[in-house]
């Protein structure tokens, strides 16, 4: 297929359905946090299991990308796509069958299935179905409708729950999917080569050993949990960290995550509007300033300042930007570090992913318990260097084969 070069709103259907996907499965494990109380007082269980619902969600988007990118490059990104959202739909609805807790979080894991799909399947094809810089710039913008999650699921699913049982979010979320299912049938290209689709599964295990043996492949891979765990550590730790020892309220706190998100969105919307000026990967040297000056900065202010607060936010503030200005064009270089079948790579990165974020976010948990706010802080840092010195090379690789005309491994897959 001819890949799109041009966003106009007709080429841009089958992202926005996606994205709404995307979101709707997010919400998924955000609306549902307020309302865990009533849905272990319903079952009888003990409040210990409300933590457990979003373990199961996220144990859900771990166990099946394996799977899920290899079989869409064997029988079409389309058909896996479309079942997917399909079975998360399935999945949202059964909760009107669950009867015990043990039921409900085995459900949550069904539920956090469709992660799967959009991390192996969906931006598969996006990269796929758009040429290098038009790719970058969809993905960023829809980096931006994924990050409204995080914020207005808690209120909604608190507002909801004043009103409604707790399994009406489920049926919300369930009416959202099926609008995006409708986007995808009319929208959703195949990109699947019919030769590609005739290669035998049983080819999975090779494809990947050679993805995994592939050195720059998992050196790309690697810069993207690299760039996120500070921000993913944000996430997990400012409750404690700014309630708890900063002393600030529940308003306080949340008010605290806006300018945080925003630069975050903020530096997505820049990538987008420089993406045709600047050489790709450009970005990515300039996005590096503001991470590594953002936690200098945050880890500066509170070994030697008493204002944690201050600095947290504004230290987070500034790594945001960079997040924002990198991320999207460190994902096109790694998903086209290996010649293999899109979806199999893509399956990886979110393997590797996965791994490093769980390793990740419980080393910066430790350091917080261990040293507090400053022990978080300095092991950002740590990070985000880790980070500079990493990509700094495969950046610089990556546009020397650009600016020669040298073939990405992706580009001849």
């Amino acid at each position: 297929m001819q890949k799109l070069s041009r966003l106009t709103p007709s080429t841009l259907l089958f992202p926005m359905a996606l994205v709404l996907f995307e979101f709707a499965v997010y919400i998924a494990n955000d609306m549902i946090q307020p309302g865990m109380l009533a849905v272990t007082r319903e079952f009888g269980a003990d409040a210990s299991w409300v933590p457990s619902a979003m373990t199961a969600f996220l144990l859900g988007g771990a166990v099946l990308s394996w799977l899920v990118g290899p079989v869409s490059d064997r029988v079409g990104r389309r058909p896996v796509m479309l079942g997917g959202v399909v079975f998360f739909i399935a999945a949202c609805l059964a909760t009107f069958l669950c009867r015990s807790i043990e039921s409900f979080t085995l459900l949550r894991v069904l539920q956090g299935m469709g992660l799967c799909f959009i991390s192996a399947v969906g931006y598969a094809t996006i990269q796929e179905a758009y040429e290098e810089k038009a790719a970058v710039k969809v993905t960023a913008l829809m980096a931006n409708v994924a990050l409204i999650a995080p914020l207005v699921g808690p209120v909604a699913g608190a507002a909801m729950i004043e009103v409604l049982p707790w399994r009406a979010s489920f049926v919300f979320i369930a009416v959202l999917s099926a609008i995006a299912f409708a986007g995808l049938v009319s929208s959703m290209p195949e990109t699947v080569a019919p030769d590609r689709a005739r290669e035998p599964l049983g080819k999975m295990l090779t494809d990947y050993v050679q993805v995994f043996s592939n050195r720059r492949f998992v050196a790309s891979a690697l810069c993207i949990p690299l760039l996120a765990l500070p921000m993913l550590g944000w996430i997990a730790l400012s409750p404690l960290m700014l309630v708890e020892n900063a002393g600030l309220t529940t308003l306080q706190y949340g008010l605290c995550q806006i300018p945080v998100f925003g630069s975050l969105i903020l530096g997505n919307l820049l990538l987008v509007r420089v993406a045709d000026r600047w050489p790709l990967g450009h970005s990515v040297k300039v996005g590096s300033v503001p991470v590594i000056g953002g936690m200098l900065l945050m880890s500066a202010g509170t070994l030697l300042t008493n204002h944690d607060a201050v600095f947290l936010v504004t230290g987070m503030c500034l790594m945001a930007l960079g997040e924002g200005l990198a991320f999207a064009v460190l994902y096109r270089f790694a998903l086209m570090a290996s010649p293999v079948a899109k979806g199999t790579v893509s399956a990886a990165m979110t393997i590797i992913s996965m791994v490093a974020y769980a390793a990740g976010i419980e080393a910066l948990k430790h350091a917080w318990l261990a040293a507090g706010v400053a022990g978080f802080a300095v092991l950002a840092l740590v990070i985000s260097v880790v980070f500079r010195l990493v990509s700094r090379p495969l950046v610089k690789v990556a546009m020397a084969e650009r600016e020669t005309g040298g073939n990405v491994a992706a580009d001849a897959a």
